[in-house]
Order: structure tokens, then sequence, then C-alpha cells
């Protein structure tokens, strides 16, 4: 699992890690690996145009030492000093002694220009908010530059603890990161500045129960999958109940019941007034028109995909005392303190919209600080939530805890219906056993993973992504 750690953990395992090595250990071992990652991006170094823009911080004097192993190797590395009388006093000997020079930010845009490499040391992760007015023309011109830009740490200008972007900040091709990936690298929008993340071991110990962000990779969620054992009835696969659709949204109902089949549950019972098109399209599914409490046993509910106005089978499904996916209209109709006062698990699946219309802030809002809007969600809700979009977040009920950041995501996902298949799939994961914070991160990684399989670099639609989701399922237990 890929985890994620706050500035305060980073800061406190560093200064663990420094009082038991050399002075300057720590950078240099920093400075090694961002300087490996410099030179294969640039595949020839001899002779290579290589700019640093460096900052006060300690970041600053991992792209001078960094530039200084580039210059050994016949780059020609020039240093722009943002703040000259604060910058690192021994990456700057350090430079010099190979042949590098360093200069003010007066020349600073014309260099980039030329560059081959531009190395962002502006900003390391004590930073906050975006790049300050000196600073944001250098991320322009290396935005317009035929440049490659690398981060040191981070891109300068994002937030490091939330993925929050305030104002201008440097977009890298690759961010070379210390110790430990970062939640801002993780989450947009500022992932979407980091480019690709490349992690360098420098020896932190870092605590288990201090993680701020986890990501799921394929072993941890072939783990996760619920398997048939040869004695398995339907009833141990588990039954999910879809009360979804109406008479102007049909094949939303459709949807949920093939994201709720594909996703291993061994029988999937439907109730509303989509049943004709459902049974159609799924000849295996129980249809009923009798509403949730008459529909038969289920252990998990999904309510809401294309609901319309129906306030009172959400009512209905919210009152029974098993596990229930709340989405889309279901959102909008649900009862806050009949959610909050639920003994069995709730989980919730919002897009950024819907979010923001629960907590009542503009949209621009929730996408742009997403961690925080998902914990306030769980927090508020006392509901496990996942918080779809660019970067689909899973908190636990509460908003306590490590949240989940899926990395399946893509951006062929953006299309109508693709939400509920996600919900049937994450429902059916929920009546198969799994917890609500498992099932809406395996979900989400193989509604990821369908999606990214259906497509192969073309448009998909809903229905695609459902059929493939049997492919996602089989890739990820390949590696078992």
């Amino acid at each position: 699992m890929r985890t994620a750690y706050s500035v305060e953990t980073v800061r406190a395992a560093e200064r663990e890690l420094m009082a038991r090595l050399p002075d300057g250990a720590l950078m240099q071992r920093a400075a090694a690996g961002l300087a490996a990652a410099c030179a294969d991006l640039l595949g020839r170094v001899y002779g290579s145009r290589v700019v640093l823009l460096v900052g006060s911080g300690d970041n600053g004097g991992d792209a001078l030492y960094a530039g200084a192993r580039l210059a050994r190797r016949g780059a020609g590395v020039t240093a722009v000093l943002l703040t000259p009388e604060r910058a690192h006093a021994g990456g700057l000997v350090a430079l010099r002694r190979t042949g590098g020079r360093a200069v003010g930010i007066d020349t600073a845009e014309e260099l980039i220009e030329r560059a081959d490499l531009v190395v962002d040391g502006i900003v390391g992760i004590g930073g906050k908010g975006g790049l300050r007015p000196e600073a944001a023309p250098l991320a322009h011109a290396a935005a317009r530059s035929r440049a490659a830009v690398v981060a040191v740490d981070l891109p300068s200008g994002v937030d490091v603890d939330t993925g929050e972007v305030r104002g201008t900040a440097m977009r890298a091709d690759l961010t070379v990161t210390f110790g430990t990936h970062k939640p801002g690298l993780l989450i947009d929008p500022a992932r979407e500045y980091a480019g690709v993340v490349r992690l360098v071991d420098i020896g932190l110990a870092l605590p288990n129960d201090a993680v701020e962000l986890e990501a799921l990779q394929h072993a941890d969620v072939a783990r996760l999958l619920p398997l048939p054992a040869a004695e398995t009835d339907k009833y141990r696969r588990g039954v999910v109940g879809i009360a979804a659709g109406s008479s102007r949204y049909p094949g939303a109902a459709v949807l949920a019941v093939a994201g709720a089949l594909r996703g291993g549950a061994g029988a999937v019972r439907y109730v509303g007034p989509a049943g004709d098109a459902v049974i159609t399209r799924f000849p295996e599914t129980l249809v009923s028109d009798r509403g949730p409490k008459k529909a038969g046993r289920v252990q998990a509910w999904v309510v809401g995909p294309g609901a319309g106005d129906d306030a009172a089978t959400v009512a209905e499904v919210l009152a029974t005392d098993v596990p229930v996916l709340l989405d889309a209209d279901g959102l909008r109709l649900a009862d806050a303190e009949s959610v909050r006062d639920r003994t069995a698990p709730t989980l919730m699946t919002p897009h950024a919209g819907e979010a923001a219309a629960l907590l009542g802030v503009a949209r621009e809002e929730v996408e742009g600080a997403r961690l925080a809007a998902v914990r306030e969600l769980a927090g508020r809700y006392a509901a496990t939530v996942l918080l779809k979009g660019s970067t689909t977040l899973v908190a636990e009920a509460g908003g306590a805890g490590a949240v989940r950041v899926n990395p399946t995501g893509t951006g062929w996902l953006a299309t109508a219906g693709s939400g509920d298949v996600l919900s049937g799939l994450a429902g059916s994961l929920l009546a198969a056993g799994l917890s609500p914070v498992d099932a809406a991160s395996v979900a989400a990684y193989l509604h990821g993973l369908s999606a990214r399989f259906a497509a192969d670099g073309a448009p998909v639609g809903a229905h695609d992504v459902a059929e493939g989701i049997p492919g996602a399922w089989r890739d990820v237990r390949a590696g078992q």
C-alpha cells in the first residue's frame, strides 16, 4: 500500500534521523536521488543545459548539491538564486567547485527559455499558499519553455498537506519526493502539478499510526476481493438490493444492477419502476414492485441512482438494519438525522456538486479542497464517504484516520451513468461483507481499472465500464 504523511510527521522523522547521521548526510542522500532522476530524464547529461531555481529552504540545498553532481558529469549548470543572502552555503560552494555558476533572478527567464532541464527548488514542504510575486514569473517561463521540469520534493506553490493550490504554482513533468509520499502529490488539484512522482528512500522511520493518506495497490485489492469457496451459496456471496431508477431514468437502474452483478454479488434484488428494463437486460435479476420491505432478504442496499423524487423509498431503505449505499438522488432525498442515527453502516458516494450541496458551499470550494470536504462530510453524517472526482477519496465514518485515494481513475470515466455502475459494484462488495471503507476503495479501484481497459485511449460508455469489471478483477488477481 502506498502511504503519505503530513509535513509535521515527516519533519519529526527527519529530525530523528539527522540526530543519528553525520552533518549533511541526509541532504546528500536526497541530492543523490534527485541527480539520478534528473540524469534519467535528460538521457544525455554531458552538454545539457540545466537551470536550478533555488529558494532559501533545504530543498534549495538539495537542488544545489544535485546540480553539482550533474555538473561533474558535464552538464552546464546555472543556479538562479531567488534570495542570494539565504541560499544554502554548502550547496553553493559544491556547485561552484564543479564548474557551476550562480546568478540573480534578473536573467532567469532567458536562462529557462534555453534550458534542457529546470529544477524547481524554490519552496519546500513548509511552504504555504501560491508562489510569491517575484517567483511566479519563473513558473510561467518554465511552462512556456521546452525544458523538462523536475520539482524537488513537491512543486513549489502547492499545499503539501491538503493538495490545494491557492495561486500560481510550478508545473512539473517529474517530482522527486524524499522518504515518503506527501498528500498533495496524490490529491488534485495539486496532483496535476506534480507530473510523474518518483520516491527516493532516504531512510526515514515513519509511524504506522500517523498515516494521512493511503492508496491501495493491486496486491491490496487482491487480498480484499471476496472469493467463493466450494460450499458457497448465493447468500454467502452476498445479496444486494438495488432501489434505483424511475420512469424518466430507467437506465440508472440497469447500470447499477450491471455494476452489482459484475461485482460478484450472489444475487441482485431490484425494486422500483424500471423492472421491465432491468429484467430485459439482466434476466437473472430478482425483480419486485412491492418496495424494499417486501423485496426479500438482502445483505446491503443501494438506493438513489435515478430515483427522481422518491423520498419514501430512500427513507424505507435507511430504516433497514443492513449496510446502505446512498448515491445521486438518494443523497438529496435522505434525511440527515436519519443517516446519522443509523446503527448499520452507511456509505455515501457524492460527486463534487452533490458534496457541495450537502455542505452548503460552492462546487469550486469542494474541488479545490477535496481532502477537507470528504473529511467534513464523513464527520457531519457519521458515514463513510466516497467523494468521486479526478482523484476519488474515501474517508471513514466520522472523518478521522487515514483517507484513501484511488490511483486508477481516468478522465474517460467522466461519462453519464458511470457513477451508477460504481454504486452497484460497491453495493455488491458491501453485501459480500467488506467494510464500507474497503468496499468503497476496492470498487473505485476496479471501476477505474475497468475504464482504463475499456477505453484503451478512446471514449467509452458506462455500459462498457460495467462489462470491463471482470477483466479488471482478473488483472488484479493475476499476480496472486
